[in-house]
């Protein structure tokens, strides 16, 4: 059984515009909801309240900011270990995004690091921590698509 909202067209229409662009005005989602300003704003303040938006934030380039680009790390761990090795892995801050999944490895890091040089460093740290039994890694070499965007296919079916 689904958790799943339920969304009418201008729901999805202002969550649409906000992923276009996090800036956009209420007053120009407005305009093309064909609703008022403060109608716009209680919509979003109901979508943050059920859930449906947790943050809009900045997308960083972290290339610019002098990051080599993402390595993925995946990790199989002691399970009798993995929620003392889950909170260690989450106070470092060179992981970004921390996910446990099904599959040969439970648990999936995305990690950025200013050079290869500490990124070899702080993979065979990892390594070390007692509870981390094998780890395979993964330099992006270029980014192809990213997006938070929800699939086309379903905001059609649901506008």
């Amino acid at each position: 059984m689904s958790n799943a909202v339920s969304l009418d067209r201008i729901d999805l229409k202002i969550i649409q515009k906000l992923l276009d662009d996090g800036r956009s005005s209420f007053s120009s989602i407005a305009k093309e909801a064909k609703l008022t300003d403060v109608a716009i704003k209680k919509r979003v303040e109901s979508l943050i309240k059920k859930g449906v938006i947790s943050s809009i934030e900045a997308n960083l380039n972290y290339k610019v900011l002098g990051y080599e680009n993402p390595i993925f790390v995946q990790m199989r761990t002691d399970m009798g270990k993995h929620k003392d090795l889950v909170k260690k892995l989450i106070s470092f801050d060179y992981i970004i995004e921390l996910h446990q999944v099904l599959g040969e490895y439970n648990l999936i890091a995305k990690i950025i690091v200013p050079s290869l040089e500490e990124a070899e460093r702080f993979i065979n740290d990892l390594g070390l921590i007692d509870g981390i039994s094998d780890i395979k890694t993964q330099l992006v070499l270029s980014e192809l698509k990213k997006t938070s965007a929800l699939p086309t296919q379903s905001l059609q079916k649901k506008l």
